[in-house]
């Protein structure tokens, strides 16, 4: 998985200016091998599309996957005799390669991609990027599978994509409906910082990308269409569908082992400035308690547990004990990681330690109420120790969250932490970058401060012929 460094924290969204004439403000990029018969009809299909309904400028970009056949003097045809088409020639295969290389590389605020067949019924494009130029949200993607949608499809091909979205649901948590549609966008600004965290460059780059981008907090905008299969596709089902599966393998494992710095793409505190003004916000407390709280029913019952197991060979104090210890560092680990999202090993010792101080008091809690019961009855039941022993960790576990928050785990209840980033020591309020100023594409090119890009509506034209220049 990779960790290069990126341009830092996002800004807050905005929503892109529209005055003054600048670059295009969406670059579809259209990524082909092998594609001499369809390309020509794709993009001029394409273009006359987005020439009749897109109010902005555009560009379309060929980007070829080292093609065997005369694909390449197509799209350098195309390129030639339109102005809004450009072609990019790889050396190598891989359609995430192909779209981190153009999406890198392009100077437009709005990336897109689709596949060369146009099974999405274009209509939809305007209603996928339109959230984008908004400032509503980060990525946009087309879900065959949302209830409004429209799909012609064969059986093979309808089960082999929802088995692979219920694996994603299981596995990764995912909570985007179709990872599989080739009819994507994503913001320039987004992509500047997400693009080199992603490791895949074939299929899988597309489930990668919004994998981490959800878990990263970012918004996933989603668009029903209307899709109809190509007979024709010369995707490998079985291929394609076990390097998915290892993708899901491998991506599980570094999203468990804290190794991806996914605070590099935390937004601010709402996108309003005034947001960003607000001091002393607790943030996160429902989440944290609903995580709180399953932690500490888990722990609670795996302390019983033991506690019966110890008190076979032991006396009450002593089982109490031991059963405390040991739940008591499964507790910190498991709070730790779900209920306040602390990833990676870094500091884990420490919160450990201080886990073991929560501990204390908690022990002193269950031993005291033990030494009470003692007092009050000769001989206690089994029954009765384990009645008093569930409400003194009642008790124990109110001011063990409180600590946990307020103490153990401080940092990760306000601001979010940036222990991996090379800005750590910079929190939104005492960044360097006065995010307020920042506009789309200013972080991909460390612009700040200077004019952005400034689009300008383009009058649509209604031609029957799509090759008609403007």
């Amino acid at each position: 998985m990779r960790t290069d460094s990126s341009p830092g924290t996002l800004p807050a969204r905005e929503h892109l200016p529209a005055s003054a004439a600048g670059t295009p403000v969406l670059d579809v990029v259209i990524p082909v091998y092998n594609e001499e018969k369809d390309l020509q009809p794709c993009v001029l299909r394409l273009h006359e599309h987005l020439k009749r309904t897109f109010p902005y400028a555009f560009r379309i970009t060929v980007a070829d996957n080292a093609s065997t056949d005369t694909t390449p003097l197509v799209a350098a045809r195309m390129a030639a005799q339109i102005p809004e088409v450009s072609s990019f020639r790889l050396d190598e295969k891989g359609r995430g390669r192909a779209l981190r290389t153009v999406w890198s590389s392009s100077d437009a605020p709005i990336l897109a991609y689709m596949d060369v067949d146009l099974s999405t019924d274009l209509n939809a494009l305007l209603p996928l990027v339109a959230p984008l130029i908004s400032g509503h949200s980060d990525l946009a993607i087309g879900s065959r599978l949302a209830r409004s949608s429209r799909v012609v499809r064969g059986a093979k091909r309808e089960f082999i994509s929802r088995t692979y979205n219920l694996i994603l649901r299981g596995s990764l948590q995912a909570r985007f409906t179709d990872a599989q549609c080739g009819f994507k966008a994503i913001r320039r600004d987004v992509a500047q910082v997400l693009l080199p965290l992603i490791e895949d460059t074939g299929w899988f780059f597309d489930t990668e990308m919004l994998v981490l981008a959800e878990r990263a907090g970012l918004r996933i905008h989603e668009v029903p269409v209307d899709w109809v299969d190509d007979p024709d596709s010369t995707v490998h089902l079985v291929r394609t569908a076990a390097d998915d599966l290892r993708g899901v393998l491998r991506v599980g494992k570094a999203l468990a082992g804290g190794s991806l710095p996914l605070d590099r793409l935390a937004r601010p505190f709402g996108d309003d400035p005034r947001d960003r003004d607000i001091k002393d916000v607790p943030k996160g407390l429902a989440r944290q308690l609903v995580g709180f709280c399953v932690v500490g029913g888990m722990s609670t019952l795996f302390y019983l547990l033991l506690y019966s197991a110890f008190r076979g060979f032991a006396g009450s104090q002593i089982a109490n004990a031991l059963a405390l210890l040991v739940s008591a560092v499964a507790n910190t680990a498991a709070n730790r990681r779900l209920t306040f999202g602390v990833r990676g090993r870094g500091g884990a010792v420490r919160h450990q330690a201080q886990g073991l101080v929560v501990f204390g008091i908690g022990l002193a809690l269950t031993s005291g109420s033990l030494a009470a019961l003692g007092v009050a009855t000769s001989d206690p039941g089994h029954s009765t120790e384990l009645a008093v022993l569930v409400a003194a960790n009642l008790g124990a576990t109110v001011l063990r969250f409180l600590l946990f928050r307020a103490w153990v785990f401080q940092d990760q209840g306000d601001e979010p932490a940036c222990a991996n980033s090379s800005y750590a020591s910079t929190a939104y309020g005492n960044s360097p970058y006065p995010t307020d100023q920042f506009r789309a594409g200013d972080v991909a090119d460390r612009t700040w401060g200077e004019p952005t890009t400034r689009l300008q509506p383009v009058r649509p034209y209604d031609s029957q012929d799509p090759r008609n220049p403007r």
